[in-house]
């Protein structure tokens, strides 16, 4: 294993990138002062994880991102790339050739990296302790420090020596086992605790996962019930609704056959209203011919009473004639009053006869008409207590669908509930399932605890 190239990018004074070459046989760097030797071995020991700004004779981390110059402006980051050859598998890595890269933000972010791959400086750390490299492997030794390592005392060459050596690194190890050991502890006793206050809660929590089923297998049945019993009031207003539509529907057709019937007898009033129009000449022909025959029979009466009169004279005896009329012309007279009488008489039968026709056609059609009428207000007061059936009926099924809906809700509401309490039942339940796998797996765990650690 042997250092191959050493790639540096913004790093101190290498503002641009320079790659270093170390190929087998190479044992020093030589150069005039300022021109960087110093900077190459910061380098190395930055790469392989320093995080001591004196050891890199800077004043803060950032110190190692090239500042700039008077022809150069400054970066914002610093990278470094060591590459190792692994021919031989000296390192615990399954690579030929293996690339360490740390790379340095100005605003102090920092980043490292394996063969491209990000990483930590704990890994960089394993990697290269089994190596004998590594930031506190005393590889690289500055100026000043081997004069610390001869007049250093017994505590300090130990650590030197089992660093050298390797103890360091696995008794780090233990340290660090012991710490999660502790840790462990610490988590075994948490656990414990934990299992006896789960195990407090356990029968409450199944006691109220009891209750809440059964409260969701009685909502479940209040549900049912309430959506089966809105469905049975839906379907009889229903019923009831297309029960009084049919009653309707009968009612208009009566209607409509009452007010035709109306329309009927209105247009035979009013045909008999023109017969009686008609029949008012005739009429006042056979008023005026009653009167005449009224007066014509006066006159006969009193042509009979003169008659009577001159013939008890003449059975009596002759009296002195003197001037009159003749009786012959009288009986003439007599003769064509009664023809005229007679001719009157027929005419005001023929007259009586038309009158009493169509009094009595006037009658039937005013009793018809108002029959009519009865029938129409019967058949409108029905219409009306069916229409306000009918509204009854539409307000019970709009009463029916908005319960319907509100059951619906309150099933959707329901529901929702009990899909969020669904997960707190599971959550209980695998909680105490948690618990009881916890106190068989931790069981040995807590028998070790309380044994005395050797």
């Amino acid at each position: 294993m042997y250092l191959k190239t050493l790639t540096l990018r913004g790093f101190k004074s290498f503002a641009s990138a320079t790659t270093l070459r170390f190929e087998p046989g190479i044992t020093c760097v030589v150069g005039p002062n300022g021109s960087g030797k110093s900077n190459i071995v910061d380098a190395f020991s930055w790469v392989m994880g320093e995080q001591g700004v004196k050891t890199l004779r800077g004043g803060k981390m950032e110190d190692v991102v090239f500042a700039g110059t008077s022809s150069r402006p400054p970066l914002g980051r610093a990278e470094v790339t060591l590459t190792i050859d692994n021919s031989d598998g000296a390192l615990p890595i399954d690579y030929t050739e293996v690339t360490i890269s740390r790379l340095l933000f100005r605003s102090g972010q920092s980043e490292y990296a394996i063969n491209g791959n990000h990483c930590r400086l704990l890994d960089v750390a394993e990697l290269l302790s089994d190596s004998g490299l590594g930031r506190e492997m005393h590889v690289i030794v500055g100026q000043g420090q081997l004069d610390e390592v001869l007049h250093a005392g017994p505590e300090a060459r130990r650590a030197l020596i089992e660093e050298a050596a390797g103890v360091l690194k696995h008794r780090r190890r233990k340290e660090k086992a012991l710490r999660k050991l502790e840790a462990m502890q610490v988590n075994l006793t948490r656990l414990v605790d934990l299992t006896g206050e789960l195990r407090r809660r356990l029968g409450p929590l199944g006691r109220q996962a009891a209750l809440a089923r059964r409260a969701a297998a009685i909502q479940s049945d209040l549900r049912d019930a309430r959506l089966r019993l809105l469905a049975d009031d839906y379907v009889s207003a229903g019923a009831d609704l297309r029960r009084g539509q049919t009653d309707e529907a009968a009612a208009l057709a009566r209607r409509s056959e009452l007010e035709r019937v109306l329309a009927d007898a209105r247009l035979r009033e009013s045909v008999l209203d023109a017969d009686e129009q008609e029949h008012a000449p005739r009429l006042a022909q056979a008023q005026e011919a009653w009167f005449s025959l009224s007066s014509l029979g006066e006159r006969l009466r009193g042509v009979s009473s003169v008659a009577q009169e001159r013939h008890s004279h003449l059975v009596a005896g002759p009296e002195p004639t003197g001037p009159g009329r003749d009786p012959d012309e009288l009986d003439r007279e007599a003769a064509e009053l009664r023809e005229q009488e007679a001719v009157l008489g027929e005419r005001l039968e023929a007259a009586r006869a038309q009158l009493a026709g169509a009094v009595r056609q006037r009658e039937k059609a005013e009793a018809d008409l108002a029959a009519a009428e009865q029938r129409l207000a019967a058949q409108a007061r029905a219409a009306a207590v069916r229409a306000e059936r009918l509204a009854r009926l539409r307000g019970q099924v709009g009463a029916a669908r908005s319960r319907l809906a509100a059951a619906q809700e309150e099933a959707g509401r329901l529901a929702q509930a009990l899909e969020e309490a669904q997960p707190a039942r599971l959550r209980s339940s695998r909680r105490a399932n948690t618990v009881i796998s916890f106190s068989a797996c931790l069981s040995p765990f807590a028998r070790a605890a309380s044994m005395p650690r050797r």
